[in-house]
């Protein structure tokens, strides 16, 4: 009999798949990759696939590597996907992908089957995840088979399958919304909010923050601490990854830090309406852009927010296990070595404002920059300076000459 692993959340879609997969004469080992998700019982999700009839299921907690080896090298690229989405949802797809196939071959599964649709951009994650570390895999993806869309046109038909099988499911035919969530942010999307005159911000219940409006009318100040582009301190106290992440969050969402709405461009083509919550990693985006604007060489800056939107579209796109990914991580991991330093920020209802910075290895020098007299600068030597650079123009201005 084939046998396949399934990353499995225990929600409706993958309920279903479950049970139809074993219909189609598979025997699905289940792995519900621990992100991070809030508000759910982990212990009663591995039981109910065990009563599914799972050959075997297990729970992998993977939140510190996550945080660790995932999003903080994304946030040292200061990567965002079309200048605001901070990939909180991409980035966690290729790790769910490396466990389950690293449990297909502890297992001995020829396939990896996920609950992604045939429109999304999960489907792009998973499969070339999972194909670039193992290219014989084979990839079962119910939602791109016909006689499986056939049998679950829609939500109700699979409500209706779960009742028939005593699966319980907490999903309703009149959900406004589908969210998908992990320790570093959660995403909003479907049914109202595909109607752009919907204000996102009202109509959706944000399990992290609070809106701005709503948020207290003092501030709150923090201070993060980075080694070599690494956050490894709040307030004076060590964090691992994970529990700078978490904490950040807690600060954050009480401050109304870090909701968007947005309109993007998916990969397979279409635009698609988002609305999104990630407080703590919103923080962490800006105090390490503080840092690096006393530490980093401008040229060095200048290549690498150059390279960041390059970045930002292969990891939303799903090539995270790529020989150019590889390539800019490390580059990035160079050039991050110097920022180490000190910010200290104020959360106002959903604002971030610098209060302070410092860094050993500041490349600031007032004795440079100040406006008052004196100073190492000698201002004469400008003259030169834009001689030299003014030379093309010059020449260029005598033998094609502009209209003014």
């Amino acid at each position: 009999m084939p046998s396949c692993v399934l990353a499995y959340s225990g929600g409706l879609d993958t309920s279903v798949i479950l049970c139809w997969l074993q219909e189609q004469g598979y025997d699905c080992h289940a792995v519900y990759v621990d992100l991070g998700q809030p508000c759910e019982d982990r212990q009663a999700i591995l039981q109910k696939a065990k009563n599914c009839g799972a050959k075997t299921s297990q729970i992998v907690d993977v939140q510190e590597e996550l945080c660790r080896d995932f999003a903080f090298p994304i946030m040292q690229f200061q990567a965002k996907y079309e200048g605001w989405y901070l990939l909180g949802t991409s980035i966690a797809r290729p790790l769910i992908a490396k466990e389950c196939v690293r449990i297909c071959r502890e297992v001995g599964a020829e396939a990896f089957a996920h609950g992604a649709t045939g429109k999304g951009n999960d489907q792009c994650r998973f499969q070339l995840a999972a194909e670039a570390l193992n290219p014989a895999v084979q990839i079962i993806a119910p939602w791109r088979i016909e006689k499986y869309r056939a049998a679950f046109p829609g939500r109700t038909a699979m409500i209706d399958y779960c009742a028939k099988k005593n699966i319980p499911v907490k999903a309703s035919v009149s959900k406004p919304y589908s969210s998908d969530e992990n320790c570093l942010h959660i995403s909003y999307e479907a049914g109202q909010l595909e109607e752009l005159t919907t204000n996102g911000v009202e109509l959706v219940e944000f399990g992290m923050c609070v809106t701005p409006m709503a948020a207290p009318d003092k501030p709150e100040t923090i201070t993060i601490h980075f080694e070599s582009g690494v956050p490894v301190s709040l307030n004076g106290q060590k964090k691992s990854a994970l529990e700078m992440v978490k904490d950040l969050n807690t600060i954050g969402g009480r401050n109304g830090v870090g909701i968007i709405d947005m309109v993007e461009n998916r990969f397979v083509g279409m635009k698609s309406r988002g609305v999104y919550e990630a407080p703590g990693m919103t923080i962490l985006y800006h105090a390490h852009r503080v840092v690096e604007q006393l530490t980093m060489d401008r040229d060095l800056m200048h290549l690498r927010d150059r390279l960041a939107p390059e970045v930002a579209e292969m990891v939303y796109y799903g090539f995270w296990y790529h020989a150019k990914m590889d390539a800019l991580l490390a580059f990035n991991q160079n050039a991050q070595r110097f920022v180490t330093g000190d910010v200290t920020l104020k959360l106002y209802k959903g604002n971030i404002i610098t209060a302070a910075r410092s860094s050993p290895n500041s490349l600031y020098d007032e004795g440079i920059a100040t406006m008052e007299g004196g100073g190492s600068y000698n201002q004469t030597d400008a003259e030169g300076f834009l001689r030299i650079q003014g030379l093309p123009g010059r020449v260029q201005g005598r033998v094609t000459p502009r209209s003014y």
